[in-house]
């Protein structure tokens, strides 16, 4: 099969929100890869609006425009920015992580994101929080957190040492930090995962990505 051809005349649109984690997740790809980009903000996630999402039937975000194609969420809109990208870079996907500690890291990771989600949404409701349909996510999350924080240093060993970015390890930043920015827990206690974020923090997408509220 052929892949798509790139319109490197063609400045692509994502649509989302800074204060997203999947959304910075795509930031943060098309800053290491040097993709530009212009953002389109979704101004109410409570939206059951198709067109508020770019067409996205699943009513999420993030969504990349690229002319008369949209791509729909985070991996895969990661996957066209790398093939825009001006140079080839050394990207672990998913499909690379041959070791089991390092595939299921990026399992949780991606599912806490999605967990988080269905936290924020219920809180956006006016779900209480001791609402008994929350206990389950409320104690996923929390052991998916304790696995990766006792996983993460062996899951990133694994990773090739010549890698430029990994997609398991800009979810996992992007999912502590935002625990910590939309105030769901305290993430101090999860040594690992901080001393990860801290690091990973230091690079210039991450800098460049920080999370914030998108004015109304």
């Amino acid at each position: 099969m052929t892949e798509p051809t790139p319109d490197p005349g063609h400045t692509p649109t994502l649509v989302g929100r800074s204060s997203s984690h999947f959304t910075r997740v795509t930031r943060i790809f098309a800053s290491e890869l040097g993709v530009a980009y212009a953002l389109e903000v979704v101004p109410d996630l409570r939206s059951a609006n198709a067109a508020d999402y770019a067409g996205n039937p699943a009513l999420r975000l993030p969504i990349l425009r690229t002319g008369a194609t949209a791509w729909f969420g985070a991996l895969n809109i990661c996957r066209e920015l790398a093939r825009r990208a001006p140079a080839k870079r050394h990207v672990v996907w998913p499909e690379h992580l041959t070791d089991a500690r390092a595939a299921n890291a990026q399992e949780l990771a991606t599912q806490a994101m999605a967990t988080e989600v269905t936290l924020i949404m219920s809180q956006l409701a006016g779900t209480p929080k001791d609402d008994a349909q929350l206990a389950k996510p409320q104690t996923s999350l929390l052991n998916m957190l304790t696995w990766l924080d006792d996983n993460i240093e062996a899951a990133r060993a694994a990773l090739p040492q010549d890698r430029d970015l990994s997609y398991m390890e800009v979810c996992t930043f992007c999912l502590v930090t935002h625990l910590e920015f939309r105030k769901m827990l305290d993430t101090s206690a999860y040594r690992a995962l901080t001393a990860f974020c801290d690091e990973f923090g230091q690079r210039a997408s991450a800098r460049a990505t920080l999370y914030r509220f998108d004015a109304p």
